[in-house]
Order: C-alpha cells, then structure tokens, then sequence
C-alpha cells in the first residue's frame, strides 16, 4: 500500500513538505546578503533622528504619510528618485505605509529648512490652507527624553558607544539652542521661554524629518 492509501501519513509528509519549501524559499534568503543591500552612503539614524522617528510614530503619523517613492514617472517627478532597497537598512520597522493623506516623505529632508518644519508643526495651515493636518504645537511645550538613547541605538545596533550618544545630543542642543542658529528666530516663536535653552519633542520631530532621503542625495551627487 502506497503513502496515497494513508490519509494520516500524508497529510504529515505534505505539512512537512510545505514547511521545508517555506522555509527555503521564505527564511533562508531573509539571510542572505544579497536580499539586504547595503550603501555607505546611509548611515544609521542619529539618537536624536531616532528619537524623532520613535515620536514620529507615536503619533501616528505614518498612518497618513508614506515613506517610499515607487517607480513610475509621476511619482519621481513629484517626490524624487524612487526608494532603493539599501536606504532602509536601519530602519526597524518599515514606515512604507500605503496611504497618503498627506504627501510622501521619503525625500522630505533637506527639501525646507527647518524653520518651515517649525511652522508646520506648530499649525500645518499656515503653510497650506486646505491641510486637515492637526497642529502639533504642545510637541514644542515638552521637552525631550534623552534617557534611554543609548539603550535604543545599542539595541538597534547602530554601533555608538555611550558618549557618541551624549555627544550627539549635546551637539543638537548646542545647534538649535545657539544664537547664529538659521532658524532660530521661527524656533523661538513657537517654543516656550523656559524650553528654548534645552531640546524639545519638537526639535527631534525636526531632525528625523531633515534626515529622510538626505543619504540618497548624497550618494546621487557623488555619481
């Protein structure tokens, strides 16, 4: 009697079958090299970028906002070159998104200067009248927790040592904080007197926005 005449024994040998092949097809290239591209040009999300990004999601906005450019010729006209695959490597998770109430923000950074992202964030209707985008203002009224940023890289595996990250946060600080900063007159206008001297939910949501897409341009010029 053949395997066909024992439904026991095939229904086992067919799941073990479909679990070998899902297993080759699926998992074992997640590993591979050669399904994660990597580019020197894109370097891991700064503690403060990362800070922002986790804010980013806390507030839902990859729910409106996607953050990938496909392929087709209105989309790169519109946005700018197409998202490659090596421009996410440190991104944990994905914010592809699939729904854009608003525009997309793959190649937002370097797009405005910060003191644009300020008043957009602070009311979203004084840069475009028709926007439904919430104001994110009381996000300049808190001021930002660094406690963990070390924990978060580390565990993220960006490779900075505990005082590259103090480094980097003080070095933000001191940027938007100093008196010859470009955008500092707009910075103040919407962050309180007490919070100017120190680094807000505000000033992160800024510094992520500024690095989406800035490594891919860098690595465009360089070509």
């Amino acid at each position: 009697m053949g395997i066909y005449s024992k439904p026991f024994v095939f229904a086992i040998t067919a799941t073990l079958v479909i679990l070998i092949g899902t297993v080759a097809t699926v998992f074992v290239p997640m590993f591979m090299p050669s399904t994660q591209p990597a580019s020197g040009f894109v370097k891991p999300y700064t503690a403060i970028e990362q800070e922002g990004r986790d804010l980013y999601m806390r507030e839902g906005c990859n729910n409106c906002h996607t953050q990938t450019v496909r392929p087709l010729r209105t989309e790169v006209l519109r946005y700018g070159e197409y998202s490659k695959a090596e421009e996410f490597a440190w991104d944990r998770p994905f914010l592809w998104g699939s729904r854009r109430t608003g525009p997309d923000l793959n190649r937002v950074g370097g797009k405005y200067p910060d003191s644009w992202h300020y008043r957009h964030m602070n009311k979203p209707q004084d840069m475009f009248a028709q926007s439904n985008m919430p104001p994110y203002d009381w996000m300049a009224a808190n001021k930002l927790d660094t406690s963990i940023s070390f924990k978060k890289t580390k565990v993220l595996g960006y490779g900075y040592t505990e005082e590259e990250v103090k480094q980097q946060i003080a070095d933000y600080r001191s940027r938007v904080t100093a008196a010859g900063y470009d955008s500092k007159d707009t910075r103040d206008q919407v962050t309180p007197a007490d919070l100017r001297g120190e680094l807000t939910e505000m000033d992160a949501m800024v510094a992520y926005l500024q690095k989406l897409g800035r490594d891919v341009k860098s690595m465009e010029a360089k070509q």
